[in-house]
């Protein structure tokens, strides 16, 4: 137990045959389970798994007949330390790139601070610009921005790290086989629970990288699904917490900012064709246009500003 409360980490594993041990034993001592995934693998995981589990009864092993992506893996975590109360649930990939030492950090801002999710930042990490690399470090940093706004939590950053703790509490009041199971699962559960206004906070972690793992992640084909993924669930977002739960103006604002300014970008498309076809470019529609686009833009932010000032004390 971590400060009178059970503790389970779960340890999402896809071809980690050579990793799984160390993540393992090196896990602290107070945590009560440790539930490792198999998420289908090629190799050796599940097996590892098995032999690991001779030696330290707290491992719990679930295998996946199919691949279902990091974020199945999770889920398939979560559901179980959900359907056996325990207080508090961690997560840490099979990997090894994340370090056990900053485990009591998270855990105690859930622990004894009341929040929801508690998640790693290493962008805040002193050192994080040299040892993160540098296309997923301004990937994770484009990434973060958009997740901000998509998810409500703009106090928050490093939207791409897997290292978190959740209460009981947020466990409960997801469904879990509704999540996305693949890269975005980061990003699709912060929009999730500002949904259900649970408290999320960030906590510097030191990043870990060059310990033999091997990355699936490819940005180009990651970063546009994420992309897509988080429009979809700002909208869900905005339709589920302003518009089913507690009507809110800041609504009228961004669907009236969004229409706006597609208007003023087809005007500026229109102009774009005059002046290419005809060498013109008529006064109305460049005025309608420079309007569409400046009120559009300024009442989207209006919306994302209260948007921002609603959630303010969800940290």
């Amino acid at each position: 137990m971590y400060k009178e409360k059970t503790l389970a980490v779960v340890v999402p594993a896809y071809n980690e045959e050579k990793l799984i041990a160390r993540v393992v034993q090196t896990m602290p001592d107070f945590v009560d389970y440790i539930i490792v995934v198999d998420d289908c693998s090629s190799d050796g995981t599940g097996q590892e798994a098995q032999r690991l589990g001779l030696l330290d009864p707290r491992i719990v092993l679930l295998t996946h007949p199919s691949n279902q992506g990091v974020g199945g893996a999770i889920a398939s975590g979560y559901k179980w330390a959900r359907d056996h109360d325990l207080d508090m649930t961690a997560v840490m990939a099979g990997d090894g790139q994340m370090d056990p030492a900053d485990l009591p950090a998270l855990c105690d801002l859930v622990a004894l601070e009341g929040v929801d999710y508690a998640k790693g930042n290493r962008l805040v990490y002193e050192e994080s610009y040299n040892l993160i690399p540098k296309v997923r470090f301004y990937g994770n940093a484009v990434l973060s921005f958009l997740t901000k706004i998509a998810s409500g939590y703009w106090h928050i950053a490093d939207s791409q790290t897997g290292y978190t703790v959740i209460s009981l509490r947020a466990l409960k009041a997801i469904d879990w086989d509704q999540m996305y199971k693949r890269y975005g699962q980061p990003n699709d559960i912060l929009v999730k629970l500002n949904i259900e206004n649970m408290r999320v906070r960030d906590v510097p972690i030191r990043p870990v990288y060059n310990v033999g793992e091997v990355s699936g992640f490819k940005p180009r084909q990651v970063l546009w699904p994420i992309s897509r993924l988080l429009i979809k669930g700002f909208c869900w977002r905005l339709w589920k917490k302003y518009m089913i739960r507690d009507a809110h103006p800041l609504i009228l604002f961004i669907a009236m900012g969004t229409i706006l300014f597609g208007l003023g970008f087809i005007f500026l498309l229109r102009l774009i064709y005059l002046w290419i076809s005809q060498g013109q470019m008529p006064e109305i529609t460049l005025i309608i246009m420079l309007f569409s686009i400046t009120i559009g833009f300024q009442s989207f932010l209006f919306g994302i500003w209260m948007d921002r000032d609603k959630n303010r004390n969800l940290r």
